[in-house]
């Protein structure tokens, strides 16, 4: 037998290859999986360009002084030093801001935060810029910093604009309505640093027509295109904003404070500039969580439902007000978590301090409340000596409930569920008693522990969040869809942060018009705007636009086979690459139907608008909403006051399955992030000063600290206004997990745990506690 013929043999022989995923449903791979994996991936902090000169920003080492004088001469002289820029030197605005500009691109009479930008430098080495930028001698007359947002009611205006940025007085039914039963508490939550993976970092390169291109890491490259041509005093199409590749994103991972100076540089030494922060810059410069002080009294009846809520809610928005205002509507509205309160009186405040900025992290305000509402509800379950989650089911909000706004919850909201398949999954055996298994004791191998002294308590947390912007926000997103040569390419300005937009992207495309080759093209702001990446907006704003536009080249593409067999286009599908009539009568393949052609559409998609809450706390103010409940299993070493996370079981509404594996994926991880902001993460920071300023200091868990995670329960009930009917689901285990990892100590050791995260102290029992 021949070689060919032995070779055609085998072929015939072997098992057909399995096919690859396809279309929505499907676990289909992150198309980026093989450049991270070979380090080939572009990130921000790789890029070059000839002729590269490197950026330095001085930062302010104070947290509150004026500033009496700046000198730049000695840095200027210095050999090596191109440029020096300071407040002086911003052509265009001076402010800036997420959501309110006024920040000043560089402090000129007074530094407000401690790490605020003083003066930026640019040199042919990177050496030589961060000795110029230390060079720069800058004369503080240093103020008392106002550290305590309290205080900030009384204090001296800290900004021209005042220390109140907004306050929401929530009224909802009878102020007189009162309850057989009455519990109070008093709840801290610490400041959460977003320690994104990689560097921030960027590249700006001036253009021949006056202009710049900045090279970032931007999660919103639109916004910040515009905000730097305001500063630049430039139009913003002479602005271009290029995103590099993101290492993952769970806030505003880049810091304008270094954007800005980059892209001064370059147009004033008309040379590309590249600026690398170092893990502390990033610390001082991009905004963190908000800390929160909230007050709570609820009142029930005898069986434990829900009477009234009154509740105090204090956010610390350090020096600026960027995202403050949404993040406070988020806590005011989501005070009383996802249960039925038929009276509610809520009182928010965001203000100034001195303390680091604060800013949009994911699940802003309603993980500060979720922390304190649930501690509520396990107060009430031990005074009528109920069980935790029994009480939460007597409360659970559903479908047609009214929020304390007043806007009638039209999404599906399976609280009740959700809850009942947590509390029912089997719990995790106990340890054994046995050296081999000392690893299972709180603070790992070789611990400290004794056996003898660890408790093992069982929690539940139940949360809720919003997606897209709220109060009126306009969520828009455009993309285009094109179709040549059997490949589609899809165009749109919403930045892979993680949460996997190219992947849906590429899956939308497939399940629309049967073509497996599908590629998702980088963005720049030479594109129509589709937002920032954050609140699920991509999933439902930017997919629900890819989805509309290859919906229309599928009617491009059917259009003429309709016509040709005298049939409407709706008769026809798209199954598998083939194209097939109700009747039978057509069968073709998408390629033949191609025949060559090159189509293309462009659409929007724009959700319902909302509207801003009014004098009273109320309006429909959100979009949609969504749902999770985690119950939590830790062991505790009352003696130690160390805590093991053993295992979380999480139960959640999806609305719909996009990508199995990814969708997992980022339940997980944000179960993971929330175990962080329970146990380790906490920025501290005395009178102002950030204390260790990097990630020695500031404990993120790592895998040894991750426990065993449990999806018990998703549920698929399609929400009718979303596209796909999917929901957003990265930002809600993260606000659930700690208030469950914090109600499982407190039931495994008596005590209140009323600050996050949580400290060994506050799990020590002694006979007095």
């Amino acid at each position: 037998m021949s070689n060919e013929a032995a070779t055609a043999q085998a072929a015939e022989a072997a098992p057909a290859p399995e096919p690859l995923p396809h279309g929505l449903g499907a676990s289909l791979p992150p198309a980026d999986t093989r450049a991270k994996t070979e380090g080939t991936f572009p990130y921000a902090a790789d890029l070059w360009a000839e002729g590269l000169l490197w950026a330095a920003v001085l930062r302010s080492p104070h947290p509150h002084a004026r500033i009496v004088s700046i000198d730049t001469s000695h840095a200027r002289e210095m050999a090596g030093v191109r440029a020096v820029v300071t407040h002086e030197d911003v052509p265009g605005s001076p402010l800036h801001g997420r959501g309110k500009a006024d920040r000043p691109v560089f402090a000129s009479e007074v530094v407000r935060h401690h790490g605020e930008p003083i003066a930026a430098v640019a040199a042919d080495h990177p050496d030589t810029a961060r000795m110029a930028a230390a060079a720069v001698i800058v004369e503080y007359e240093v103020l008392d910093p106002v550290t305590d947002p309290e205080q900030a009611f009384e204090a001296e205006p800290l900004h021209p604009d005042g220390n109140l940025i907004r306050h929401i007085p929530l009224r909802h039914g009878d102020p007189e309505a009162a309850g057989e039963i009455v519990v109070e508490g008093l709840y801290r939550i610490g400041r959460q640093d977003p320690a994104p993976i990689g560097a921030e970092a960027g590249l700006a390169v001036p253009r021949p027509d006056g202009g710049v291109e900045l090279y970032l890491a931007s999660t919103d490259p639109h916004t910040d295109r515009d905000t730097a041509a305001a500063a630049f005093g430039l139009e913003p199409e002479r602005v271009k904003v290029v995103v590099t590749g993101v290492p993952g994103a769970t806030a505003d991972r880049e810091d304008q404070g270094f954007q800005l100076p980059l892209g001064l540089l370059a147009l004033r030494t008309g040379c590309p500039v590249k600026l690398a922060a170092t893990r502390e810059e990033s610390f001082l410069g991009h905004v963190h969580r908000h800390p929160t002080l909230l007050r709570y009294r609820h009142h029930a009846d005898a069986e434990g439902r829900l009477v009234k809520v009154e509740a105090q809610i204090l956010l610390d928005a350090g020096p600026y007000a960027d995202t403050s205002a949404e993040a406070l509507a988020a806590a005011v509205a989501f005070a009383c978590g996802p249960y039925v309160v038929p009276n509610a009186f809520i009182e928010g405040w965001a203000v100034r301090t001195n303390n680091p900025p604060s800013g949009h992290v994911r699940g802003e305000g309603a993980m500060q409340v979720c922390a304190a509402y649930e501690a509520q509800m396990d107060k009430i379950a031990k005074k009528l000596g109920l069980d935790p989650a029994e009480v939460r089911l007597r409360n659970a909000m559903a479908t047609g409930d009214v929020l304390p706004t007043g806007q009638t919850v039209t999404c599906p909201a399976p609280v009740a569920e959700l809850l009942q398949a947590v509390r029912d999954f089997p719990l995790p055996p106990l340890p054994k008693d046995t050296p081999e298994e000392e690893w299972l004791l709180p603070g790992g191998p070789e611990g400290a522990g004794e056996p003898g002294a660890v408790r093992r308590g069982v929690g539940y947390g139940v949360g809720m969040v919003h997606m897209l912007g709220a109060e009126g926000a306009d969520e828009v997103s455009t993309a285009t869809v094109k179709v040549h040569d059997g490949v589609a390419t899809v165009l749109c300005a919403a930045v892979e942060t993680g949460q996997g937009f190219t992947t849906l992207a590429r899956q939308i495309v497939q399940e629309t018009l049967g073509i497996d080759e599908v590629h998702v093209a980088p963005v720049d702001t030479d594109q129509p705007p589709a937002g920032a990446g954050c609140r699920g907006r991509h999933t439902w704003v930017s997919g629900g636009a890819v989805e509309r536009a290859a919906k229309m080249v599928r009617t491009q593409l059917l259009q003429p086979l309709a016509h040709k067999f005298g049939m409407s286009t709706e008769l026809l599908q798209i199954t598998d690459g083939k194209i097939t009539s109700y009747d039978g009568v057509l069968s073709t393949t998408v390629t033949e139907a191609l025949d060559g052609k090159e189509l293309w559409a462009t659409a929007q998609c724009r959700p319902h608008p909302t509207e801003p809450l009014n004098e009273a706390g109320q309006g429909d103010a959100f979009v949609g909403m969504a749902f999770c409940a985690i119950r939590a299993v830790v062991d505790v070493d009352i003696e130690l006051g160390s805590v093991r996370v053993v295992e979380l079981a999480v139960a959640q509404d999806v609305g719909r399955v996009l990508n199995p594996t990814q969708l997992a994926a980022r339940i997980e991880a944000g179960v993971t992030q929330g175990l962080g902001i329970a146990l380790t993460e906490n920025l501290r920071t005395p009178r102002g000063l950030i204390r260790h300023p990097d990630l020695t200091g500031y404990a993120l868990p790592t895998a040894l600290d991750a426990p065993d995670i449990r999806i018990v329960r998703l549920v698929e009930e399609r929400d009718v206004v979303a596209p796909f009917g999917a929901k957003a689901v990265s930002a809600v285990p993260v606000v659930t997990s700690p208030a469950a990892i914090a109600s499982a100590v407190r039931a495994a050791t008596g005590r209140p745990v009323n600050r996050l995260p949580i400290r060994p102290q506050a799990a020590v029992v002694t006979e007095r506690s």
